[in-house]
């Protein structure tokens, strides 16, 4: 083998270790890269109690229930499926019915969720793709979400 060929040789075979690499990197972050879970995500994944996700979706009209030292218990709903969702804490400004929340946290035992962190809605024109997307699918998009961007 010339000079040449076996560097190729080394070159080729580095390449492929690389993208190997990669594609096993990939492989295993695939459920993680996802920005959060739809309640009826969580419910069709079969998520297990303490593992830790981001729930998002609508704050269900009628659901938001204040109690004492900043505690909150409210649900998250996309139309299909609703979770509910604790939380003690100062709630963002722009929190309320009807609105969409990503709530960082973990899942307890009986199907309720603990969160550590809610983030609301940026902007009245924002939505994220995710949230536009999962509305779209659950039927609840308006027209009058397109007007607003």
């Amino acid at each position: 083998m010339t000079r040449k060929q076996r560097r190729l040789v080394l070159i080729g075979c580095s390449l492929g270790v690389l993208a190997l690499a990669a594609a096993l990197v990939l492989s295993a972050l695939k459920d993680s890269i996802v920005f959060f879970n739809s309640p009826t995500d969580v419910l069709e994944k079969h998520v297990t109690p303490g593992t830790r996700i981001r729930l998002g979706g609508i704050v269900e009209p009628g659901s938001v229930q204040r109690g004492d030292n900043l505690a909150v218990r409210f649900k998250v709903t996309d139309g299909k499926s609703a979770i509910p969702v604790s939380y003690q804490g100062i709630l963002p400004d722009l929190f309320r019915e009807g609105q969409g929340v990503i709530a960082e946290g973990a899942l307890v035992s009986g199907g309720a969720f603990k969160a550590d962190s809610v983030l609301a809605k940026h902007d009245e024109k924002y939505m994220p793709r995710e949230v536009a997307d999962a509305l779209k699918k659950s039927g609840h998009w308006k027209d009058e979400y397109e007007k607003k961007k």
